[in-house]
């Protein structure tokens, strides 16, 4: 069980969060690719763009996170390249946080046990009746702490959105790599950095 710390005051906002990037993800459909986002101090960032207040409303202003979508990822989206590309980020000290939105497909366990090797378990994922597409959004404070949801492509409903503290702990644990100086490097920094494409979510 994961256990949030006292002195974090942005333990909460960060589920708020993600439904929030979740949401906004979804409403573009099915089909993305994976897309990062920085989670910074809503106060700071009105602070520095006090434009903001306008276009993010009462409501998103009174959130103490708010997310910044900074682009596609590149390169290929499977869980290996998805890794090598995060290791990559720098985040810069006004960053809280990051979020990650990504689609899988999904196979029961006794599915993948019948696989020996990825080209099985790929043929696998694309002809199992048993299969499920979902969209997993990750995010992680710069102190550890996490939170997720997922959305089965088959419940495209926002109340069939699953969100939790542990599940989807592995792509949760990826995400906290971006704010590991020694996995970091200075070119694939973002939010100030190389990122041409920041946006505030409406």
């Amino acid at each position: 069980m994961h256990e949030v710390g006292p002195d974090n005051k942005y333990s909460d906002a960060l589920g708020q969060a993600v439904i929030e990037i979740e949401r906004h993800v979804s409403s573009a459909g099915w089909d993305q690719p994976a897309q990062l986002f920085a989670l910074v101090p809503t106060e700071d960032l009105l602070a520095a763009e006090p434009q903001l207040a306008a276009e993010l409303g009462a409501d998103d202003a009174s959130q103490p996170l708010t997310p910044v979508a900074q682009g596609e990822l590149p390169g290929g989206m499977d869980d290996e390249h998805l890794a090598e590309a995060l290791a990559r980020i720098e985040w810069p000290d006004g960053v809280s946080g990051c979020a990650v939105a990504v689609e899988r497909v999904v196979l029961p366990a006794s599915a993948e046990s019948g696989a020996d090797t990825d080209a099985e378990l790929a043929q696998l994922a694309g002809s199992d009746p048993r299969r499920h597409e979902v969209r997993m959004v990750a995010a992680v404070l710069r102190d550890g702490d996490r939170f997720g949801a997922v959305r089965l492509r088959t419940h495209d409903e926002d109340s069939a959105v699953l969100t939790g503290v542990d599940l989807v702990p592995t792509l949760c644990q990826v995400l906290s790599l971006t704010f590991e100086p020694s996995t970091a490097v200075g070119p694939g920094s973002v939010l100030g950095g190389t990122s041409d494409n920041e946006e505030k979510l409406p």
